[in-house]
């Protein structure tokens, strides 16, 4: 008896230790999707004669690769093992990171730019495929709620701290991430657990590779399409890309011994449920995100620092309730929560569409539906992550935990491609608060319908292997 106690209390030190390296990791690429932004006007200054159409693809082609890697990456820490994919790709993003932050022009800046998404992409399945395989089965909800804090914490602590770097200097947003990925990487090398990898032949290439250019040309066609024309050659050439790419990844997972997505892993309890939510409710988040940030800049005239602190209160919400939710969840049931996360998500979006006024109101306007959203993704986005990955065998924690990411960032992109058409260019005052209502509106549109798939979620028993 007292033989198993000693495991037991060495596997929660183990999962205490790797919660805590994986997090800094987690936090620091969760910090890259929202600290460059804030930055861009600045860069382009550095820059003379850098325009920010050209400097969007400091952004775009972070979401582009970081996005069609995931996957393919998540397989690989499968196969490999994840502590040294994990740690690989934390060395690529940190070198990545110092790079940019001596980046002499635009193009050298979205190179390096490629190679942190790269490292971003090969740590985030890792991570949560090491804390998976060292907690327990019966804490690994909680485990996963934590691990989905620590990215939230980085979305509110990304347009605030960025306001605060760039007022040091641009470069100071890139080399944050230096010092403090360089010691989750000492650390990690001496203590991360090495959970043995699935070994056996190299997942199918050309399934990687037709999914790689299958999500590129899907984001590119999105993330474009106001600026190109939806009905532009470049637009409708990367979604007939898309097309052609995604067939050739589906005919070849059907053919290979060893695909990049083993199809099973659609049928396993609750998977497709949480991915089509997980779709619906970051489309909803992202195009939140971006509404409020337009909102207070461009109609208010905030500044950039100014903008990140009335975010902050939202995000900030989130690794609160993600952490406090777990007796909840007991109570009501998984399918109860994320239906509630849903519905507070739309309310707050609704009250903004009602409160908001053209001069600044925020502690009667834009607050109360901040904290609202907050409310939601609390409950949302750590229940869904938890409950998506419940019932994934050991062998492909990382594979199902990166297709899960990967819904997130193309609801994102989508999103906010749906809301700069929604708004468009209105004139005047009264014409742009009429716009904005009608993406707040649609934001809560898709927000409920992520409640109302969540309904029917239930927390399977973890799964069980032998051998």
């Amino acid at each position: 008896m007292n033989a198993v106690v000693t495991q037991e209390e060495r596997r929660t030190v183990d999962s205490r230790v790797v919660l805590g390296i994986v997090a800094v990791a987690v936090l620091l690429s969760s910090l890259d999707l929202f600290i460059v932004n804030v930055a861009l006007p600045r860069i382009a200054e550095d820059f003379s004669g850098a325009r920010i159409s050209g400097l969007s693809w400091v952004l775009n082609a972070y979401a582009i690769v970081y996005a069609a890697l995931l996957v393919p990456a998540g397989r690989l820490g499968d196969r490999n093992g994840h502590k040294m994919t994990f740690l690989t790709g934390l060395g690529v993003f940190v070198l990545g990171s110092a790079l940019c932050a001596v980046a002499p022009n635009t193009g050298a800046l979205v190179a390096f730019r490629v190679a942190q998404a790269a490292g971003a992409a090969l740590l985030t399945p890792s991570s949560l495929g090491l804390l998976l395989a060292a907690t327990p089965a019966e804490r690994r909800a909680t485990a996963v709620r934590l691990w989905v804090a620590f990215g939230g914490l980085g979305a509110a602590l990304g347009p605030v701290l960025g306001g605060l770097l760039v007022e040091l200097h641009w470069r100071w947003v890139f080399l944050v991430n230096v010092p403090l990925g360089i010691i989750a990487l000492v650390v990690g090398l001496r203590l991360l657990p090495r959970p043995a990898g699935t070994g056996g032949p190299l997942p199918d290439g050309v399934g990687a590779l037709s999914l790689i250019a299958s999500v590129g040309s899907l984001i590119l066609a999105v993330v474009k399409g106001q600026d190109w024309g939806w009905g532009s050659a470049g637009v409708l050439g990367a979604i007939a890309a898309t097309l052609v790419f995604a067939a050739v990844f589906v005919i070849s997972s059907r053919r290979h011994h060893s695909p990049v997505v083993d199809p099973g892993l659609l049928r396993v309890p609750n998977f497709t449920v949480v991915l089509a939510n997980s779709l619906l409710f970051n489309f909803a988040f992202a195009g939140m995100l971006l509404s409020a940030v337009l909102w207070m800049q461009n109609v208010w005239g905030w500044s950039a620092l100014k903008t990140g602190l009335g975010i902050a209160p939202g995000p900030l919400v989130v690794p609160v309730v993600a952490i406090a939710a777990g007796p909840f969840i007991a109570r009501v049931g998984v399918g109860r929560v994320l239906a509630l996360g849903g519905l507070a998500f739309a309310a707050g979006t609704i009250w903004w569409a009602q409160a908001v006024a053209l001069h600044a109101n925020y502690a009667s306007g834009l607050l109360a539906g901040m904290l609202l959203t907050g409310l939601g993704v609390g409950l949302t986005l750590p229940t869904g992550t938890a409950a998506g990955t419940s019932g994934l065998p050991p062998q492909q924690f990382a594979t199902g935990s990166a297709v899960l990411t990967m819904a997130r960032q193309l609801g994102m992109a989508v999103g906010v491609a749906v809301l700069v058409a929604v708004l468009g260019s209105p004139l005047g005052g009264p014409a742009t608060l009429d716009a904005f209502r009608h993406g707040w509106y649609v934001i809560a549109g898709a927000s409920v319908a992520a409640g109302v798939l969540g309904l029917v979620v239930r927390m399977p028993k973890p799964a069980i292997t032998t051998g």
